[in-house]
């Protein structure tokens, strides 16, 4: 699944809006790392080509990329 810029903002936007985010920083910060967390987790690395490895090391440039 690629990245959702929009759900991280949604996620955000409803940690902050709870009454209590000003004196608990620490919970706020928790809540802020995991939908961080959860966002970069749904990263995908879209392989296409360019690695090798006849009978040894891969070799080769790693020809992707991240969504």
């Amino acid at each position: 699944m690629p990245l959702n810029k929009l759900t991280l903002k949604n996620k955000l936007i409803q940690i902050f809006s709870q009454p209590d985010t000003d004196s608990n920083v620490e919970q706020v910060a928790e809540q802020i790392a995991d939908a961080i967390d959860e966002y970069v987790k749904e990263a995908k690395i879209v392989y296409t080509n360019g690695l090798t490895a006849p009978n040894g090391p891969v070799t080769g440039t790693f020809n992707g990329n991240l969504q």
